[in-house]
């Protein structure tokens, strides 16, 4: 298919990133807002034709690029879930009041997605399971409150 790129989406399910429109993409040189974009499942991936991308020079000027979307699109987190962009930043403190830093960033597995906690000396990854490591999530107060050895 001429002119359609492979990307990468962390919504779930993954084919839902083309419901939130418009995308902003944003390369090393550019800032572009887009709307209409098409996309489907190919294989293990997506694919998306970008409006007015209809070759593939066109195309791989796009390598590389970040989709991001306002928050306006998106829908309300449910009671219990949370985007990550939100955690990050926050203190992550363990049950006993240790600080263990602030979450740098969250990452998927097969199994769970696991919380970074980063200090002046070191990064730790916390399985971010509620219920068993994450014990609290309170954003109003800007911290995760976690069952945690400060450690490991």
């Amino acid at each position: 298919m001429q002119g359609w790129v492979k990307l990468e989406s962390w919504t779930q399910p993954r084919d839902r990133i083309f419901r939130y429109q418009p995308w902003l993409v944003v390369t090393a040189a550019t800032e572009r807002e887009l709307r209409g974009v098409r996309g489907q499942e190919q294989g293990k991936g997506l694919i998306a034709q970008l409006p007015g991308v209809t070759d593939r020079d066109r195309a791989q000027a796009w390598v590389g690029s970040e989709i991001w979307v306002p928050r306006s699109a998106l829908p309300a987190a449910a009671p219990g879930e949370y985007y990550w962009t939100d955690l990050e930043g926050l203190a992550v403190v363990t049950t006993q009041g240790v600080s263990l830093g602030t979450v740098s960033h969250l990452f998927g597995t097969g199994a769970n997605d696991v919380l970074v906690a980063k200090d002046t000396e070191r990064e730790r990854l916390i399985p971010f399971v509620i219920g068993d490591y994450v014990k609290e999530v309170d954003l109003a107060g800007g911290r995760v409150i976690v069952d945690w050895d400060p450690e490991f």
